[in-house]
């Protein structure tokens, strides 16, 4: 039987192989080998918990640090000339792992916000790091399609309460850099009113029925 590795070895490892890419960096045989490094580290760590993940679906909590770790290594690969781009990978990667979570289990329903929003944020940033483009229209859509996708997508029970805040972002994401921008002032009340008629017509309507 194989004996179990002492964590004194691995962490003795870490260390040469730290020093290993210091000398390197110095001798400009390797660029940014501090990031290649921690990007390693990174991804040992998050490769452990996807591991403890996937021997186990019960240990889905095991995602949220493995995907978070595998969102630092991936930043921490990117090349100088991508460094715009490391928000993104950092945050779209943790939004990945809750929308693992997801769908290791339908009753997880709630990952989805939590993934879409942190996907969304990670677009953001991308589009503000590397273009001048306005991006608060890209947010609220972002968040409208993330509410969408709760409406839509399989879960315990109907969400359909979702469409409201879906269709109110939505609407508010294609207002955005337009000239009918103070429009959204108007959006949520509108809301509120129309979500109250509806809540007003399923009651009388289910009196009647009865």
């Amino acid at each position: 039987m194989m004996k179990r590795i002492d964590w004194r070895i691995v962490l003795g490892g870490m260390l040469v192989l730290g020093g290993l890419f210091g000398i390197l960096e110095q001798l400009n045989v390797l660029q940014d080998a501090s990031g290649i490094f921690w990007g390693l580290v990174f991804a040992a760590g998050g490769a452990g918990f996807l591991y403890i993940f996937l021997t186990n679906r019960e240990n889905w909590w095991a995602v949220f640090p493995a995907f978070a770790l595998l969102g630092l290594a991936l930043s921490s690969f990117l090349p100088s000339s991508l460094e715009g781009w490391g928000g993104l990978a950092f945050l779209g990667t943790l939004g990945l792992g809750f929308w693992l979570v997801y769908f290791t289990g339908r009753e997880n329903w709630w990952a989805i916000i939590p993934g879409g929003v942190l996907v969304t944020l990670g677009v953001v940033s991308a589009l503000e790091d590397v273009t001048d483009m306005e991006t608060g229209g890209v947010f609220f859509l972002g968040l409208g399609l993330t509410f969408l996708l709760v409406a839509l997508l399989p879960g315990p029970r109907q969400m359909a309460w979702a469409f409201i805040p879906a269709a109110v972002l939505v609407v508010m994401g294609l207002l955005m850099g337009t000239p009918f921008v103070g429009l959204t002032e108007f959006v949520w009340p509108a809301a509120l009113i129309v979500g109250g008629i509806l809540l007003i017509f399923f009651y009388f309507r289910r009196e009647r029925v009865e």
